[in-house]
Parts: C-alpha cells; structure tokens; sequence
C-alpha cells in the first residue's frame, strides 16, 4: 500500500524509496490486470515511472500533486491520434489509495531525442525540428475548453501579473546576479504580453527530452509528459523550445517556426522565460551562451532571434 505523501517531509521520505514504492506499485498493477508483469523504474523524472513489461507505462501521483495526474490522464486522452507525433495512449486513470492517482499509459518506441541529438546529423535535425514546429502546431491548434475544469491558469492576465510581482524573488531564490536581477522590473514593464490571448492548449516543457526517435531515418516517434500542462497563450510554450530545443541556434529555431506558422517577438519569449512557472535564469545563463553585453534584451536575442 502507499502511504500518504501530502508534505516535503513525507516526499522525500517514501518517493524515492524503492522499498515502500514499489510493493505498491505491484499491487496496483495487479488490481489493473498487470500481475506479474516486470516493473522497471524509470531513473528520470519528477513523479515515480515505472515500465510495465513491454508495453505499459505505469506513472504515480502522490496527494501532494494528486490534481496533476488528473489532468495527465485528461489531457493524453483528449489528445488520443490528433497530433503527427504519437503521444501515450490512455489505458486507465483514476485514484488509488491515500489520495495517490495513477496514469496506466501506452509505452512509445524510440531513443530519448536528448540523448540522441548529438549523433544525429544536421539535415536530419532540421527535420525533427520541422517536425516539432508542425506538431505544435496542431497542438495549439485544438480546442482546449473540455480541460477547463483541470487546467489553469484561468484567466491570463491574472497569471501573468502574479509571475511578474514574484519575478525578481523567483530568480533571486535561484542565486542569480544583481547585475541582471536589477534589470528584470524595467525589461518586464518594456515587453507588451497579451492578456486574453487566444486560447492554447499548451505543453509548458517542449524540450529535446520529451521526444523519441527512431534512429533508423530519424524520425519522431513520441511526445510524452503533459503532467505540467495548461491553456494560454501559445507563445508560453516556446520558452522550452528556444531553450531546451534549438538552444541558441537561430537557424534550427527559424526552421521551427517557418513549419510552426509565426515567429515570436524575443523579448517576448524571454519575458514570458522569467515568468514561467519553473524558472531557473541561473541554470539557463549556464548552459546556453551569453551575448557580450550582458542585458535582458542582448540576451533574448541570443536565445530566440532567428537571424
């Protein structure tokens, strides 16, 4: 049985313990019908994963963020066959003990994109991307209204002003230079973001490690994690594409966006990169390269100019 996990404390002392885990997770599997089925935990992550034998997918809520695997179960099975990439079909959701909910999915075929992506070569890359740019696309595309009920943030505005008033805390939190925390309040009030945009189902983490491919043609074979998802505006979803998918590169982004329809304003997407939900500046300045003149503006250029 799984015990509750409601608090910090009770997460750190059962989720990463294989012990207590994954009794529980067999016996889940055996109320679903799985029994006996091998469980491999997935070493990655922020929920307890577990591959289950070949062909399942076994993904864990605790009551401390019960509401997301509600809307992971939702939102893969109001996206069942509608995008060009194959995304975990749905074969159960719901509640189980102790307030944990569970997500029984389909498992996808192919090599973690991020792992991947220093082996595959530049032509082929231009079309994963191209590939990225047209998924998300239809993505944006769909009407997200039935997952109103499950997901946030509600009203646009409201959401952006909250970030915007924790901004500076946020990054201060993540031990990020004056010198570039001194800027955050003026380059946020310079960058015009919309406040009822059109409505946008929205992954939040398009990043090279939520995809799959196949290295025989690299080709798209998965998009997977919309535990984090939400409905706004669509530009949101291009702060992990700049950062965590091109990365700096203006040619693959304007590749991206060419088959994706529009190209974003980069103030705009570095604005809403310090307002996202999971912001880390600190992180980002270290992994990307940094323009010579270390300004906001300089900075969105460099991270999600196309040119």
């Amino acid at each position: 049985m799984l015990p509750p996990v409601e608090t910090d404390e009770e997460w750190d002392a059962v989720v990463p313990d294989e012990t207590v885990m994954r009794p529980g997770a067999e016996a889940l599997c055996a109320r679903l019908g799985l029994a006996g089925a091998p469980l491999t935990r997935f070493p990655d992550g922020s929920q307890p994963v577990y591959a289950v034998g070949d062909e399942h997918v076994l993904k864990l809520f605790p009551g401390a963020c019960a509401g997301d695997g509600e809307a992971e179960g939702r939102v893969l099975t109001h996206l069942q066959g509608r995008l060009p990439v194959p995304t975990p079909q749905v074969r159960g959701f719901g509640a189980c003990e102790n307030g944990w909910r569970y997500v029984l999915m389909s498992r996808l075929r192919g090599e973690n994109l991020a792992e991947a992506w220093d082996r595959v070569p530049r032509s082929h890359l231009e079309r994963l991307v191209t590939e990225i740019g047209e998924t998300l696309a239809v993505l944006h595309s769909l009407d997200p209204d039935p997952l109103a009920d499950v997901l946030g943030p509600g009203d646009w505005g409201t959401f952006v002003d909250r970030q915007a008033a924790g901004a500076v805390a946020q990054q201060r939190a993540e031990r990020l230079p004056d010198a570039w925390l001194e800027q955050i309040p003026d380059f946020l009030a310079s960058v015009s973001l919309p406040r009822a945009p059109r409505r946008s189902l929205l992954h939040t983490e398009v990043m090279r490690q939520h995809f799959l491919v196949d290295p025989d043609g690299w080709r798209l074979t998965g998009l997977f994690d919309f535990e984090p998802a939400m409905i706004g505006d669509r530009a949101y979803d291009f702060v992990g594409v700049g950062l965590f998918v091109t990365r700096a590169d203006p040619a693959l982004l304007a590749r991206l966006t060419g088959a994706y329809g529009h190209t974003f304003d980069p103030s705009q997407l570095l604005a809403y990169t310090l307002l996202h939900v999971y912001s880390d500046l600190p992180w980002y300045l270290k992994e990307l390269p940094v323009p010579a003149e270390e300004t906001l503006p300089s900075l969105a250029q460099a991270w999600f100019g196309t040119e």
